[in-house]
């Protein structure tokens, strides 16, 4: 049983264990975000650091305004991801595993797990610094078919990204509500923010400490922070803090076609048209989505699995009667599927 007073509140069997690296690619960000970063990582039963014996290494992404903390945050009636992990273990669902969280947070909600000159170089710092960080601290098997990608909305799109832009890292993924097809799911959002941005004179530092000192926020208020968030990571102008373009004109509204079209280079259902390599490496493309995704994002999934298979490539895709919000219970589905695929000794 857990040793950890963590994996103990948690009634895990496995356990649960909070180290922290201090990442060099988020040094000197333009948002003042925090360098150092904690690493949960689960270790199932029978895991003894001194042994011979080394496992795989399953990595979770955390969704937009998400963290680490929250990915490992306990509530009554669900199950979270850690819990998860250690519950098919137990089963005998899947091989026993490690499972590693990555924290993205940054202060305008997330990272999108990019490399962004506005907000640090999350790629790198996910692939290089945490991956390096727990193969240095754990019995892991340090090689690309010893690990997978996975995550939720921005999650999911991390995984996706990640997949594709940093080749020999993971050998499968699996993207739960990922964000694609930017045209359907961001853009009818702009007009909301544009509206927001108005109230504060379109000065996003203003705006965006006014949302930070609410107390309790409007949704308008937080899907401007969110598409301030995503400009952060698909157009920053500059390594200045709120040096981001905004996809709308400010007087307007209208949106601006050039800067979308730098949105747009980095949605999924674009990017794997030119990065079949990439993905033909993976050993497991999973691709899921709630039919009533309030985003949408079923729409995305359905275009970029048809994509990938108009490609030549073998894409595990399903649609589940939900929507966005509370399916941790998909990663019953995932963990197994990514473990199965694995190397394992």
């Amino acid at each position: 049983m857990a040793t950890t007073e963590l994996g103990r509140l948690l009634r895990l069997r496995g356990d649960l264990h909070i180290g922290y690296v201090d990442s060099t690619a988020l040094r000197g960000n333009a948002l003042g975000d925090p360098t150092e970063r904690p690493v949960p990582v689960y270790t199932p039963p029978g895991y003894d650091p001194e042994g011979s014996r080394r496992y795989a290494t399953l990595y979770v992404l955390h969704g937009y305004s998400g963290d680490a903390a929250a990915l490992v945050g306990a509530r009554q009636w669900e199950t979270n991801v850690v819990q998860w992990i250690d519950r098919l273990i137990e089963r005998g669902s899947m091989q026993p595993a490690l499972l590693a969280i990555v924290d993205g947070f940054t202060r305008l909600g997330g990272s999108q797990y990019m490399d962004s000159i506005h907000n640090g170089n999350y790629a790198a710092y996910t692939v290089r610094d945490v991956v390096g960080h727990v193969d240095a601290q754990y019995r892991t098997i340090a090689r690309e078919g010893g690990r997978a990608v996975l995550g939720k909305s921005s999650g999911g799109f991390g995984s996706l990204h990640l997949s594709m832009m940093c080749p020999g890292t993971f050998c499968a993924f699996a993207s739960h509500s990922g964000d694609t097809n930017f045209r359907a799911a961001a853009v009818p959002s702009f007009a909301d923010a544009q509206r927001e941005l108005e109230k504060h004179d379109n000065d996003i530092g203003a705006f965006v400490t006014a949302f930070e000192s609410s107390f309790k926020r409007k949704p308008p208020e937080f899907s401007t922070m969110e598409m301030i968030g995503y400009a952060s990571c698909y157009s920053p102008r500059a390594a200045e803090r709120w040096a981001i373009d905004l996809p709308w004109d400010a007087r307007t509204g209208e949106i601006r076609d050039d800067v979308f079209a730098r949105w747009r280079a980095f949605d999924p259902i674009e990017v794997c048209l030119q990065k079949r390599s990439e993905l033909e490496r993976l050993r497991l493309r999973y691709v899921d989505c709630g039919r009533r995704d309030e985003y949408a994002l079923d729409i995305g999934a359905r275009i970029l699995v048809q994509r990938m298979r108009d490609l030549g490539l073998e894409v595990r895709h399903e649609e589940f009667d939900d929507d966005h919000r509370n399916i941790g219970y998909r990663y019953a589905v995932s963990l197994p599927a990514l473990g199965a695929v694995l190397d394992n000794p």
